[in-house]
């Protein structure tokens, strides 16, 4: 994981269900005021419900919700997921995170995906997927910056605020160290 300083009171850790308002906190900003997320109109505690517990689920097939927490405050949130439900598709995988400004430029984004990336190659995952807003540059700049490169764009897909935005597709293959 990245360190520094700034970054240093802050804790990843696995979401819980009490963590909820808080996510919806974090993920409704980004629906209410930029294009970080796709949706226009703000969600409800129905959207992270699902928040799955490791009883319910075999080790591989457990996909949690990561917050970022600063003094009991839910301050991010990251997620990976399978890119498809099918067993000929579990070696890829979709990585979403979203920090509240304020919040970004300390390592956070750094240290979710390493988070992330982490929990990838433990299920013996080969690549990662991350699709964004061509309206969200600050994204793509971070995306490419961590070893992410363009391979899909799909032009004026998706209307918010009265503009069109593509979805830019983005693949980052990881390093496997075990066979």
């Amino acid at each position: 994981m990245q360190g520094s300083k700034s970054s240093e009171n802050y804790i990843i850790r696995e979401a819980k269900n009490q963590d909820i308002s808080g996510m919806l906190g974090v993920f409704n900003y980004y629906i209410e005021s930029s294009f970080a997320a796709y949706i226009e109109t703000p969600v409800g505690p129905e959207f992270f419900q699902a928040i799955p517990s490791g009883k319910e689920q075999s080790e591989n097939e457990h996909f949690p919700f990561y917050v970022i927490e600063e003094k009991g405050k839910i301050i991010g949130i990251g997620a990976l997921r399978p890119y498809f439900p099918f067993p000929n598709f579990r070696r890829t995988g979709v990585v979403s995170y979203f920090i509240l400004p304020g919040h970004t430029r300390k390592g956070l984004g750094s240290r979710m995906l390493e988070k992330l990336c982490t929990e990838a190659r433990e299920k013996k995952m080969k690549s990662l997927l991350a699709n964004l807003s061509s309206k969200n540059e600050a994204s793509l700049n971070f995306h490419i910056k961590h070893g992410f490169i363009e391979c899909g764009r799909f032009r004026e897909v998706g209307t918010k605020f009265e503009n069109y935005f593509d979805i830019i597709w983005l693949q980052k293959f990881l390093e496997q160290d075990q066979k």
